[in-house]
């Protein structure tokens, strides 16, 4: 696949972008001339799951583009396991990126969970295209992996093993309210949330696209991940989360050359923008205003 948008649709505002065969969702809100901050959901989310978070940005005079990402969008559903690497999901985000700013603009980026990882290609690859990165809950794909040798991450990594055998994991998240169900639970989703995860990626067939991504992570590149941060950085974490260990968070800096900041929130699960949007907000906003996309 090409890295060159196909088309936008939409007058005067996204609300659809096209790379090559696929049509994502765009949500595009706040001050249309304001700098463009794009939001990257994690897993099992869509864009929605920053909406809490992205109303303090426009009220501050940011643009946010969320994007339902590969796998998610109804338009954007390949099936192949290759087609959900990493760079492929780059690829889509500077599409977006292209589409909104040209191919010389630069926007802020955004990403929880599973977006954290693509924004951090993103900034490993572009660093020319991004003002700033805010990370949330993980860390520096070296950082998460080394944590795997060094600390008890492997332990909280289980399910990352267990979403690479077919079908099962279809068969088990696709029936909330029971194992899986629990097992979101315990992780800290809310009942509304939960919800959602029925409702958006259940209900709506976006289940196989979004376990594509797990299952693409023996097709990718070591040597991507291994490349340092120059832009500005923020890592958003916090000491509840079951899924990334504080050994990851605490020794991130390793892997950013650039303006870095460790924000942790206390008693806050993995869920930090749904369940901390405000301190979340201001954590993103204190970074977006240490460089200008128009400077």
């Amino acid at each position: 696949m090409t890295d060159k948008p196909d088309t936008i649709s939409g007058t005067g505002r996204i609300t659809t972008v096209r790379r090559d065969s696929l049509t994502f969702d765009v949500y595009d809100d706040g001050p249309a001339d304001g700098e463009v901050v794009v939001l990257l959901h994690g897993f099992p989310e869509r864009a929605s799951s920053w909406r809490l978070v992205a109303p303090q940005l426009h009220d501050a005079g940011y643009r946010t583009l969320a994007i339902d990402q590969r796998g998610y969008s109804r338009g954007a559903r390949p099936k192949r396991r290759r087609d959900y690497r990493i760079e492929e999901l780059v690829a889509d985000v500077m599409a977006l990126v292209d589409a909104a700013v040209g191919p010389e603009g630069r926007v802020h980026v955004v990403g929880h969970d599973w977006g954290a990882v693509v924004a951090w290609g993103v900034a490993q690859q572009h660093p020319d295209r991004v003002a700033t990165l805010t990370a949330v809950s993980v860390p520096h794909p070296m950082s998460f992996v080394t944590a795997m040798a060094r600390s008890g991450q492997v332990l909280k990594s289980w399910y990352m093993l267990a979403f690479q055998v077919p079908m099962i994991p279809e068969l088990v998240v696709g029936r909330l309210g029971k194992a899986s169900d629990r097992q979101l639970a315990a992780s800290g989703m809310t009942r509304e949330d939960l919800d959602r995860v029925q409702r958006e990626i259940v209900d709506d067939g976006a289940l196989p696209g979004a376990l594509g991504w797990y299952r693409a992570l023996p097709l990718n590149k070591p040597r991507d991940m291994r490349l340092k941060v120059s832009v500005p950085t923020t890592l958003v974490w916090s000491d509840g989360d079951i899924a990334v260990g504080r050994w990851s968070a605490e020794n991130n800096h390793r892997w950013v050359e650039g303006p870095y900041r460790l924000v942790e929130l206390k008693g806050v699960s993995h869920w930090i923008p749904t369940q901390a949007p405000d301190e979340l907000a201001e954590a993103i906003l204190d970074r977006l205003g240490s460089a200008s996309t128009r400077s």
